[in-house]
């Protein structure tokens, strides 16, 4: 039996399988770590189908000349079901009242649904709350349209936070002031606007690495780019909760020496893995 993945014949050797189902059972984990995810099979040049799927997995090998599997890396995936939910929306809102009711519970168990459940689970709980009438769904729309270009053009993405983040970087070092001169609420929007840029930052950081872009041998000063992570977040737990004790002079310290030269210094490192050095190092 010949086994193919993606077309190319693969070097597997069939120990103790039986059946089809058990192969691809003692592939899945192989190719889990690979960043893909199973999407089309076919036995013998004929494609096997969502309801002839049970009868495929449990098909004898010695009745298989030919398997091939198709997969899709995650992010290929995620677009796709990105994809259908705009199309979901599109069907929500031609629905009347009665039928909206009954569309969030249709919509959850969805193969896109179950798949953003997985792999992009705050994304999953958004259009839960749009789809039960919180928010706009052209809101919704603007979300899905941001995760698919930072999918499909992660350094695209990237090149447009450099202004963003130059200016979110001036609001941190403004803190302290913000919070001592009583502007409360500019001081709570810079916070959140950081949270919003992090957030983008970290998931472009995601994508580039299931992409295959190499991370490993990236370093920001002394550290590399996976223990530079965990200080970053460990940084923005400190930041959170002195803001919350309305510790203006830890407040300060924090914000001004270690957000925005981490925040600054880690586009630039992702950058650099994208070819783009046209970040500055400096603040």
């Amino acid at each position: 039996m010949e086994i193919k993945i993606n077309g190319q014949l693969a070097d597997i050797t069939v120990d103790s399988e039986k059946t089809v189902g058990e192969i691809l059972a003692g592939l899945d984990q192989w190719i889990a770590n690979s960043g893909h995810r199973l999407s089309g099979l076919a036995i013998n040049g004929e494609t096997v189908s969502t309801g002839t799927l049970e009868a495929a997995f449990a098909r004898n090998i010695d009745t298989v000349k030919i398997l091939d599997i198709v997969t899709c890396s995650l992010p290929e995936l995620s677009v796709q079901s990105l994809s259908q939910i705009s199309s979901d929306i599109d069907q929500y809102e031609g629905l009347n009242f009665f039928e909206k009711q009954g569309f969030i519970e249709i919509w959850n168990a969805s193969p896109q649904a179950l798949f953003i459940a997985e792999q992009i689970p705050d994304l999953f709980t958004i259009c839960g709350r749009f789809f039960s009438g919180d928010f706009s769904l052209d809101f919704l729309r603007t979300i899905i349209a941001e995760r698919m270009r930072e999918l499909e053009d992660p350094a695209g993405e990237l090149g447009i936070l450099e202004s963003l983040v130059s200016d979110v970087c001036v609001r941190l070092e403004d803190l302290p002031l913000d919070i001592q001169t009583g502007k409360d609420s500019r001081a709570a929007e810079t916070i959140q606007i950081f949270s919003s840029i992090a957030e983008k930052v970290f998931r472009i950081y995601n994508v580039l690495k299931t992409e295959g872009f190499d991370m490993g041998t990236i370093r920001i000063g002394e550290a590399g780019l996976s223990d530079y992570i965990i200080e970053f977040n460990s940084v923005v737990k400190d930041l959170l909760a002195a803001y919350q004790q309305r510790d203006t002079v830890l407040v300060g310290d924090l914000a001004e020496y270690e957000l925005s030269p981490r925040l600054r210094a880690f586009c630039t490192a992702l950058s650099q893995a994208v070819g783009d050095k046209t970040w500055a190092l400096q603040a």
